[in-house]
């Protein structure tokens, strides 16, 4: 059979180690280094690489700057990193404006990371390219980390401009407005941007990557120290959504967007690297309905389909007595049922039928304008970015905003 005749899923089965090998060779890219390796610190603990692409858009000289259908949002399905942009792309009407692509693995051991095994010829169809670290090495020629989603891609010049997953999705709340509807959701306003930031930075170590240091690390101190820190991170978000629809009140901010694009996937998906859980998020009554809501909006759900995220990386069945979870119970889940959201958290609200703070007529993009913030997670030092630096000026409990946004 012809490979024109074979769907994406036949493509990505197909696809074999020696062709990625022989792909790799073709263009001079090293396989990908292993987190569970160089990312490792004394105690076993997983020390996340910094990301490499940070320089920011904005109005300064030299900042990249904001242009329509010159930039492509590399993405992968399973990675709450990448959904992040997509969602929020698709949230502020983008998407004719900033073009996006899904990465596959490469070969059947993805020995050479982010690929596109599921187009003909294993080719990127934006840009041509087998694999994504091509980009990052025209980027940055000395690159030597792990091409990681998202990737921000010049796809005229080919190469990553930005892999800030910190700050990218400001940068597209900010930067790109000029190319936004009027009256788009204001996701990052402006006079309460210290506040989010400050969540956000703190999100990052104690929800977002807590997954990750569960999964990657190498000792039990190292396991147990991000277990119960995820824990007490999600009793604190527990008890802030008790009184609050959305993080910060009625309003869902970009704060909202990076809790989601986490939460959504611990019982559907991180649950099977983690060991034994505390709890299910379903445990959660406060997150639990926080979540149903933000999943039925469109472009939440599109980026990160709970149905779609369980059944990632399950394509097969097998004739062995012990089947996993993912294929024995959630195969048969209903989906559309479970996450069904009745409404309920609208009463939390002052706006019940408005979830988003929409920008004021006459707003120009002058008066919304201005630097995007640095965060220590992108340091070059492993000291400073310990998950332990996570620290918030008032306790992550409390919605530092209430009855003001």
């Amino acid at each position: 059979m012809s490979e024109q005749n074979l769907t994406a899923e036949e493509l990505l089965r197909s696809y074999t180690d020696e062709e990625a090998e022989a792909h790799a060779q073709e263009v001079g890219v090293d396989p990908r280094p292993r987190e569970t390796v160089s990312e490792i610190d004394e105690t076993g603990a997983f020390i996340r690489q910094p990301n490499a692409f940070i320089h920011p858009f904005g109005d300064k000289e030299g900042d990249w700057k904001a242009e329509a259908n010159r930039y492509a949002i590399y993405w992968a399905t399973g990675c709450n990193w990448s959904n992040r942009p997509i969602i929020v792309r698709d949230l502020l009407g983008l998407q004719d404006v900033i073009a996006d692509q899904k990465t596959t693995h490469s070969g059947q051991t993805n020995r050479y990371g982010h690929g596109f095994g599921d187009q003909p010829g294993h080719r990127d169809p934006l840009t041509g390219a087998y694999f994504l670290s091509e980009f990052y090495k025209r980027g940055n020629p000395d690159f030597q980390g792990r091409a990681t989603t998202p990737a921000f891609v010049d796809i005229i010049e080919k190469k990553t401009v930005n892999n800030d997953y910190h700050r990218l999705t400001n940068y597209l709340e900010v930067q790109f407005r000029p190319f936004q509807p009027k009256d788009a959701p204001d996701l990052y306003p402006k006079q309460f941007r210290k506040e989010i930031d400050e969540l956000n930075d703190w999100l990052f170590p104690h929800v977002n990557n807590s997954h990750y240091r569960m999964a990657f690390c190498q000792s039990p101190e190292a396991y147990n120290e991000a277990f119960e820190d995820f824990y007490d991170s999600l009793d604190k978000l527990e008890t802030r959504l008790s009184t609050n629809r959305f993080l910060f009140g009625d309003y869902i901010t970009d704060s909202d967007v990076r809790a989601y694009v986490t939460l959504v996937r611990w019982d559907v998906s991180y649950y099977r690297n983690i060991g034994p859980t505390k709890h299910r998020i379903q445990d959660y009554p406060n997150i639990w309905g926080y979540l149903k809501e933000l999943n039925a909006i469109p472009a939440f759900h599109h980026g990160s389909d709970p149905a779609v995220l369980a059944a990632a990386g399950h394509p097969g069945k097998d004739d062995n007595l012990f089947r996993g979870y993912p294929e024995r119970i959630l195969s048969k889940v209903d989906f559309q049922k479970l996450w069904a959201d009745d409404g309920a958290r609208k009463a939390l609200s002052r706006t019940p039928e408005e979830p988003f703070l929409r920008h004021p007529e006459g707003e120009t993009y002058e008066d919304y304008a201005g630097p995007i913030s640095t965060t220590i997670w992108n340091s070059p030092s492993w000291e400073d970015r310990n998950p332990r630096n996570g620290t918030l000026s008032v306790d992550a409990s409390i919605n530092p905003l209430k009855g003001i946004l």
